[in-house]
C-alpha cells in the first residue's frame, strides 16, 4: 500500500491570482508537514490565495485536516476570517467530503465540486 504524498503547483489567474496544490495520496500524519511546506513555501513567494485540490486523496485523517487548518490560517487573517476564506478546497472524493462535513471543517473552508467553481470564487 502506498501512503505517500505527492503535490503538484499550478498557478491560475480568474478575478484574482490563485495558486492551487493538487494533492495525489495520503494526507495524514506523515506527510502533513510537506503540505504546510507547499503552502508556505507558495506563500513566501506571494501567493494570497489558495486552492487546495483534493481528487487525487485517498485517504484524510485528523492530521490532514491539521494540516489544511494551519495553510487556512496562515494565508487568512483572523479579522478576516469569519468574513472570506483565502483558501479554499474542491474536488473532495465523497468519502473525504463526508469526513469534512461531519467534523464540521466545512463551516470555515469552502468547499467547491469543480476547480473552475473554486477558481470563480476568489475575488480581492
Amino acid at each position: 500500500m502506498d501512503t505517500t504524498l505527492e503535490i503538484t503547483r499550478e498557478e491560475i489567474q480568474g478575478r484574482t491570482h490563485v495558486t492551487v496544490l493538487h494533492l495525489r495520496g495520503w494526507l495524514d500524519a506523515k506527510n502533513e508537514e510537506k503540505l504546510l511546506a507547499a503552502g508556505r513555501d507558495a506563500y513566501n513567494q506571494g501567493a494570497r490565495f489558495l486552492l487546495i485540490d483534493l481528487a487525487k486523496v485517498e485517504t484524510l485523517t485528523s492530521a490532514g485536516m491539521r494540516a489544511i487548518h494551519k495553510v487556512y490560517k496562515l494565508y487568512t487573517p483572523a479579522e478576516e476570517r469569519s468574513k472570506s476564506s483565502r483558501v479554499k478546497i474542491c474536488n473532495a472524493p465523497i468519502q473525504v467530503k463526508h469526513i469534512l462535513g461531519i467534523t464540521g471543517f466545512l463551516l470555515n473552508i469552502p468547499s467547491y465540486e469543480t476547480l473552475q467553481a473554486a477558481i470563480d470564487s476568489f475575488t480581492d
